[in-house]
């Protein structure tokens, strides 16, 4: 047992001695998700006015979309535009999705991927958790982002069961809501999960923003396929 899984076995906290995220306004952030420490990374942008243009239109022509497949790129544009309601904008959005799963299957060299493209009335994980999987992409198109907490401000002893029933705020999973990030709308994030190899039980930790008074999200993931 190294001195960070003593740690965390003792205490539930990852320590603070290495920097456990990474941000950046140009792809090649996206890297350093090989890095051993790093377990989650921020490529921060802006979405195109047509391409915000067109979720808005979407989630009123469309409010329950729930779409799911295994694409290639090469495959993705006609299985979208045959998914998605013909509305003005509908290339600038699919070609920015595309680009999205490019990024992605070129960065993991994969020949598939799955996508899941969805319109949320609510949250879908309301509860801060890790991922069982490898690394998952998250991207939100419409609404408020994903919520996440640095590996030295979580408990990680009261994730799941070790809550005792107790919500978030009250679990001492965090010392204080202070302690609560967000991306924005537009950014590209990728969760290491507790899945990758080396990596169980140091999964980013995480959770789906809360939606209120007939707020709308729209949120593209993608996994390994």
């Amino acid at each position: 047992m190294n001195a960070t899984e003593l740690e965390i076995s003792q205490t539930g906290y990852i320590g603070s001695g290495e920097q456990s995220y990474a941000s950046g306004l140009t792809p090649e952030v996206m890297t350093k998700i090989y890095q051993e420490q790093i377990n989650l990374v921020v490529l921060q942008r802006m979405l195109a006015t047509d391409v915000s243009d067109y979720c808005q239109m979407l989630v009123e022509s469309k409010p329950g979309l729930n779409f799911r497949s295994v694409l290639t790129p090469e495959k993705a544009v006609a299985s979208l535009r045959s998914s998605l309601p013909d509305l003005q904008n509908q290339s600038a959005f699919i070609d920015d999705i595309v680009l999205l799963l490019e990024m992605y299957s070129c960065l993991f060299e994969l020949d598939e991927v799955g996508v899941r493209l969805q319109v949320l009335d609510r949250a879908m994980c309301p509860r801060f958790h890790t991922d069982k999987l490898g690394c998952r992409l998250v991207s939100t198109f419409l609404g408020p982002g994903t919520e996440w907490l640095h590996n030295c401000d979580v408990n990680r002893s009261k994730l799941g069961p070790g809550n005792m029933g107790l919500s978030d705020d009250e679990s001492g999973l965090f010392s204080s809501a202070v302690c609560i990030q967000q991306v924005n709308p537009g950014d590209i994030v990728l969760l290491k999960g507790d899945g990758w190899y080396g990596n169980d039980g140091l999964g980013a930790v995480h959770r789906s923003p809360a939606v209120f008074g007939g707020e709308k999200r729209i949120v593209v993931t993608m996994d390994f396929a």
